[in-house]
């Protein structure tokens, strides 16, 4: 079943390839010109690599630290402009949702439904993206172990979809940190689904006194040896041409002209295993 629901993902190529799948992007739609930027850039790393991709960018933030953070450059406009960068490049995207409405919205311009790690145990929200028919990646809670996400499986599967993924994105560990547990990785690949490390995420320091979430970037080459290594089936990258300007998360963020040669490093390690 695990590789039939990637193979069911429209328009995700080199499947054949053996590779890991990739899901990155900027953490958010900033503006019409660099979504395009970036997928045309990891679109040429990955096809040189034969790694299935999945473009990745939140069309709207709904969970930032201050009321005067930037949330998004209007919901509509950001989801027609992920549809078009899926047109132009025929690729997949994927972006989060956070109520049921955004459920129904979100699908019909993306392939790939994300609930958002402190939402994994909304049910009517895992309901609602269940009877879109798309693909639903569901984050594992920073307060969840990766036996309790088998109940959001089920309850997607249970409201008649069986296109579902998980995400590891961390756990909490303190006020300020988050761990990766790479015992969840093989845990949470019993329900049968595909199972992504979120490399940039799990790198967060969040409940910063400023605010503003900060981040080891200088990490995630680390983290995302170790999750192939272990043997996640996907990776998920933040990536932006200069996250120190980046409007959401870009204290996390992998500069993007970094991700071709950790892509070439994480491609040995997938050769070697």
């Amino acid at each position: 079943m695990k590789n039939s629901i990637l193979q069911n993902i429209p328009k995700l190529q080199n499947l054949e390839s053996g590779n890991f799948f990739l899901l990155a992007g900027p953490c958010v739609v900033e503006n019409e010109k660099m979504p395009f930027e970036i997928a045309e850039h990891i679109l040429k790393i990955t096809e040189k690599l034969r790694i299935p991709f999945i473009f990745k960018a939140s069309y709207r933030k709904a969970n930032r630290s201050k009321l005067d953070s930037f949330t998004g450059i209007g919901d509509e406009k950001a989801l027609k402009i992920l549809r078009k960068v899926g047109e132009e490049f025929k690729i997949p995207v994927v972006t989060d949702i956070h109520t049921n409405e955004e459920a129904v919205l979100a699908a019909e311009y993306v392939e790939v439904l994300q609930i958002p790690a402190f939402l994994c145990r909304q049910t009517e929200l895992l309901i609602s993206a269940a009877k879109t028919g798309r693909t639903i990646n569901v984050k594992k809670g920073q307060f969840l172990s990766a036996e309790a996400m088998k109940f959001a499986v089920e309850k997607i599967r249970e409201s008649g979809n069986s296109q579902v993924m998980l995400t590891e994105r961390g756990t909490t560990f303190g006020y300020q940190d988050l761990v990766v547990d790479y015992r969840g990785i093989p845990e949470m690949q019993k329900n049968n689904v595909p199972v992504i490390l979120d490399i940039t995420h799990s790198l967060q320091q969040p409940n910063q006194p400023a605010g503003v979430t900060g981040g080891r970037p200088d990490l995630i080459e680390t983290i995302a040896k170790a999750g192939i290594a272990v043997g996640v089936d996907g990776i998920f990258i933040e990536t932006h041409p200069n996250p120190g300007k980046a409007l959401s998360d870009g204290a996390n963020m992998l500069r993007l002209d970094l991700l071709e040669a950790l892509m070439e490093k994480l491609v040995k390690i997938r050769e070697a295993i």
